[in-house]
Parts: structure tokens; sequence; C-alpha cells
């Protein structure tokens, strides 16, 4: 007798992922009241254990197929437009995740489908320290459900909100990590054009995690397509003209600026007056607070119109600003 719940395949086996690990118990809550949650092992490791199962990744694994009886579902992690994040456990091995449930209706109404189904190649191909892991996916009739990487620290920009800025050797250690994860995205001819606060978490140690590659395309060309955050968005994205993977270059240093500032560079009170500023790159830096030279320098170098003449992430990974303040573990300790 067929299942009503419609199974799709996941990316990776979690469980073969899980079995090259010596422990996967701990203990932790998946109580709506209590805020504490003790990660296994499994998740601390999870960049190593990557990289030691990389052999398993292949055709020849039988892959699971998932359904929501896999899991314990605990405490909301974050609301959405279009659904829900929930904190879970995979009843087998006890591996904690973030089950991302989205509402079908709500994607059809808002018309994108296309962009889910875009975020879900892209994102389970992906395998980098500082890119959020998208393990697998399933659906039943009325919703979609991502089983992503748990990143404890939650959304940067709730600790942005909270610092209303970040000192030069958080923001430089920042930079460097996202300047690293852009390098293999682009590598990958991929180009995640929505780089901004809301879409970075933080792991279990304060390392950023790139995450909704909702935006993001794979492309081997240039495109034109109007997409991202007003705030973020490059001078040639604002124009309509074709766009490549310096978009993300720009972000980057808007980036950078907002972490040193607290404020985007271009904020206006009216959007035409934001659009008018990208477009003429009114970069302008307030006396208040203090931020040095060698950091606006790095920041001048990237909001550049030109998207040929900005900074390239690998001379990012060189400057003095970075090299003097980037912590090389990509951890900021706080």
């Amino acid at each position: 007798m067929r299942s009503n719940v419609h199974r799709a395949q996941s990316t990776i086996s979690l469980q073969q992922r899980l079995s090259c690990q010596n422990e996967k118990q701990a203990r932790f809550s998946l109580s709506k009241h209590d805020p504490e949650v003790s990660l296994p092992p499994a998740m601390v490791a999870s960049i190593d254990v990557d990289m030691q199962c990389e052999s398993h990744e292949n055709d020849n694994i039988q892959e699971k197929r998932w359904t929501l009886n896999d899991f314990d579902v605990g405490k909301p992690l974050g609301r959405g437009k279009f659904g829900n994040v929930y904190l879970a456990r995979e009843k087998k091995s006890k591996y904690v995740v973030a089950l991302k449930v989205l509402f079908k209706n709500q994607l059809q109404q808002s018309q994108v489908e296309h962009q889910l189904r875009r975020e879900i190649e892209i994102q389970s191909h992906l395998r980098h320290p500082n890119i959020l892991r998208l393990y697998g996916y399933f659906y039943d009739q009325s919703r979609v459900y991502l089983i992503l990487e748990y990143a404890p620290k939650g959304e940067l920009y709730k600790e942005l909100q909270r610092f209303k800025v970040f000192s030069e050797r958080r923001s430089a250690t920042y930079i460097a990590s996202l300047a690293r994860a852009l390098m293999y995205c682009h590598e990958k001819h991929v180009i995640h054009r929505d780089i901004k606060p809301e879409n970075l978490l933080m792991g279990i140690k304060g390392e950023l995690k790139i995450a909704d590659f909702g935006w993001s395309v794979h492309t081997f060309d240039r495109r034109k397509t109007m997409c991202g955050t007003l705030d973020y968005l490059p001078p040639e994205m604002v124009e309509s003209k074709d766009h490549d993977a310096g978009v993300d270059i720009w972000s980057l240093g808007v980036l950078c600026y907002e972490f040193l500032f607290g404020t985007p560079p271009f904020e206006a009170a009216k959007h035409s007056d934001t659009y008018r500023r990208i477009i003429k790159v009114d970069l302008k830096f307030p006396a208040k607070p203090f931020v040095s030279p060698q950091a606006k320098d790095l920041i001048s170098q990237l909001l550049v119109k030109d998207s040929a003449q900005r900074l390239p992430l690998e001379k990012v990974l060189t400057h003095p600003w970075i090299v003097a303040n980037a912590d090389p573990s990509g951890v900021y300790a706080m």
C-alpha cells in the first residue's frame, strides 16, 4: 500500500555520515521552554567528519528516504514568510538538526518554488566550514521539510543588533571567513547574491555560516535578474545590468561597513535615495565610531562601481587590515 507521504531522497545519508563517528549520544533538550542545548560530538566535529566520510558520499550509497516520523521535533528556532524552523533530533542517530518547514501553498502563492528547488540543488552540494549544510529534504501533501545543520548561536543579525557595532578584530575575522566561503562558492560557479547579516548564522564556536541560498545561482556567464536586499544591491543590479560573482564582493564591502559603523553605507529614508547613492557609490565614513584607515581602505576597494575593479577575494585575505586583525582560526573569541 502506497504511503500518502511523498518521500524525496536526501542529498546525503545522515546515518552513513554519522557511522564514521565513535560517539553519537549526548544529553540535550528539545523542550519548547528550555533554551539550553548540549550538542553531540558529531555536531562539534562536523567538518572533520565530513572529511573522514568523504569516501562514503558517492552514487553507490543507498540514500535514506526521510519522513517526519524519523524526527523528534522540539522548540521553534525561527519564523519566516513561508514557514518555521524547529530544533529536531533524528531518532535513530540522536543527531541534532534544524528542520525548516515550508508550506507549499505559500510558496506557490509567492511563485518561489523555483527558488526552493535551486536552493536545495545548490546548498546540498556545498561542503565548507563557513557554509550551512543541507543534509536532505522530504515533503508531504502540504509541506516541504529541509534538514539543515543546526547553528546553536543563532543569527548574526541579532548579535549585531545587540552590540550595535563590532570591533575591528571581530569584523575582520568574520570578513575573512566569508571571503574564504565565497571563494569556494565562486570556484563552484555559485554566486550567493544575498549576503547580509540576516543570512549569516553562528556555529557552536561562534564561526560564521552562510545560509539561505534561495537567491543563489549556478552561473557560467553574466545574469540580469534583480534580487537580494536593497541596501546590499550593487550598482549593476540597481541599474538592471548584467552581473556576475562581483555582486558578492560588493556585498562583502557593505557588510564590513555595517559591522563597523552599525548601518549600511547607502542607507537613506527613501528607496529612491538609496538607489541613487548606490549608483553614484556615494560612500561616506562618519567620524564616529572611530574606524581605522586600513579598514576604510578595504571597504573602499570592495565598494567600486566597476565590478571588474573590485578587490578579488584572495586579495581580501592578504589585505593589511585582515592580516593584522582577523583570527586565523575563523573564530572570534568573545
